[in-house]
């Protein structure tokens, strides 16, 4: 059907072969399609996800909880979206909406389900402590910035990177309307980050953590084929610092990697059990064996 011809019906009905190239992951209902446990591993938190930007936002935070010496020990599930798997019974249980990441804190006296990623990061920051301030106005800023970026994300993914990359054909309305926020969105980090080496002052946090996998990797190159090119992200050099700044961190390196499934096959580490599996199982190492 051509888009420019397209008329909304009086009453809109689901398309199971529209959407594009993860119409798969979406539908209009609610609920698990299928029974299935989600499996259980010996450390106290049990994330079940996928190296989405949302996804990295957490396996970054737990390996830089890691890296300060932090009892944060996690295993790391595959949920592969393609394929459903958040749709599973075990999964919505913790997480009724079906999205990843999604974690279970075996701490306490009873399992916590945590769902959606910035309660999971704010979960985590007060727990330990770390990567948030504990009050006054740096903790507020630091909150600030992590819900704009809850709220202004879905423009970049949902927006502009679903109608330039994934959309079944090219659209240039959609395109030029989502390009223009993603550009404004950069313009206000690159303001912000004209006088301050983080989004949210002099700290690294959890704020950072939210935003980079998202932006960070846009100003990189690393979204949405050749994004970066057509935004001329180049243009706006506090963010391209900001960026090379986090990514230049171990954590940040080694969290990339944690339940990832694309990429170059040494980047890969579907799941993570332990530290030594930086080591050991990444796909260049084990190749078919996962």
């Amino acid at each position: 059907m051509s888009n420019e011809n397209y008329t909304p019906p009086k009453v809109w009905t689901w398309e199971e072969e529209s959407g594009g190239t993860f119409a798969s992951t979406n539908r209009p209902v609610a609920g698990a399609t299928h029974d299935k446990d989600l499996p259980v591993g010996e450390h106290p938190f049990q994330l079940y996800s996928l190296a989405t930007p949302n996804g990295v936002k957490i396996t970054v935070m737990f390996e830089e909880l890691l890296a300060e010496g932090h009892d944060a020990e996690y295993d790391a599930w595959l949920i592969r979206i393609g394929d459903g798997e958040q749709f599973g019974s075990g999964f919505v249980e913790i997480n009724p909406n079906s999205k990843i990441p999604a974690m279970v804190d075996h701490t306490g006296p009873e399992p916590l389900r945590v769902f959606e990623s910035g309660a999971i990061l704010l979960h985590l920051a007060e727990k330990f402590g770390a990567f948030l301030p504990a009050s006054g106005p740096g903790r507020t800023e630091v909150i600030n910035w992590l819900m704009w970026q809850m709220g202004s994300a879905p423009y970049l993914g949902g927006g502009f990177g679903h109608f330039y990359a994934y959309a079944p054909w090219k659209m240039k309305y959609p395109i030029d309307r989502f390009a223009m926020e993603t550009k404004r969105q950069l313009d206000v980090l690159d303001r912000e980050l004209a006088d301050r080496p983080y989004i949210a002052g002099d700290d690294y946090s959890i704020a950072d953590m939210a935003i980079w996998p998202w932006y960070g990797n846009l100003a990189l190159g690393r979204a949405y084929g050749d994004a970066a090119t057509f935004l001329a992200t180049h243009e706006y050099e506090n963010v391209m610092a900001w960026a090379k700044r986090i990514d230049a961190r171990p954590a940040v390196q080694r969290g990339r990697k944690v339940n990832r499934t694309f990429g170059e096959p040494h980047e890969q580490l579907h799941e993570r059990h332990s530290a030594a599996d930086f080591d050991t199982r990444t796909q260049d190492k084990i190749g078919d064996e996962a």
